[in-house]
């Protein structure tokens, strides 16, 4: 089953002479539950993709929908929910709120959404992050791998239809890289958690079961590496 498609996706910054396009004609769909990773140089075009998908950059032409819904037809106030709802955000540099504590930082979402906590997934999501015992640690109070469990935890605790990591593992060691993948997959499998993880690490892409290539703003390469 379909939960994304992206249609002729453009995206130029810039006017006249400065004009750069960041994304060229770009079509491409994902099926519900897959994992895919996002591959290519700096400048490709990789996270600019990825901020449409998500709602946070809007194209400046072309069509994306998500679970068959255009997601550009909405208004701004319908945008924030369906960022909200529908897709979780997973950062390089892990982009918690430093105030708040690990439970705060991974509720965030559902308490701005003005909806109650389902406190069952969210111990749910503490066991299987290994985040029991920090609940009310500050990020500064942990380490990397565990800021990053976090924000991991953060993107999942909606249960949004897509889940969408920018370098999730480059601010890390080669360690602590090996189990947020391991993290990442096991959301895959266990929740059917469809997956799309923009990275340089080749081993990260080789674990997909799908590599998107992009250069220049274009897709080169679409290749299948699982079923």
């Amino acid at each position: 089953m379909e939960i994304l498609r992206v249609e002729h996706l453009c995206k130029t910054y810039g006017k006249g002479e400065n004009a750069v396009k960041a994304l060229d004609d770009v079509s491409f769909s994902v099926e519900k539950g897959e994992f895919v990773a996002i591959i290519g140089p700096s400048g490709s075009g990789k996270s600019t993709l990825l901020h449409i998908l998500g709602g946070v950059d809007h194209p400046t032409s072309g069509k994306v929908y998500m679970d068959g819904s255009d997601v550009y037809a909405q208004n701004d106030e319908q945008l924030a929910v369906f960022r909200r709802r529908q897709v979780g955000l997973i950062y390089q540099f892990y982009n918690l709120i430093p105030v708040l504590n690990v439970t705060e930082n991974i509720t965030l979402p559902v308490l701005m959404d003005g909806r109650k906590v389902n406190h069952e997934r969210l111990e749910e999501l503490l066991v299987t992050l290994k985040l029991q015992g920090r609940e009310d640690h500050l990020p500064n109070q942990l380490s990397g791998g565990q800021q990053q469990r976090v924000s991991i935890g953060r993107a999942l605790m909606n249960a949004p239809a897509v889940v969408l990591a920018d370098e999730p593992t480059g601010n890390l060691d080669s360690k602590n890289s090996q189990e947020i993948v391991e993290l990442l997959k096991m959301s895959n499998k266990k929740y059917n958690q469809t997956l799309i993880v923009i990275t340089h690490d080749e081993n990260i892409a080789l674990q997909a079961d799908r590599i998107l290539a992009i250069e220049d703003g274009k897709i080169i390469r679409d290749e299948v590496i699982r079923r």
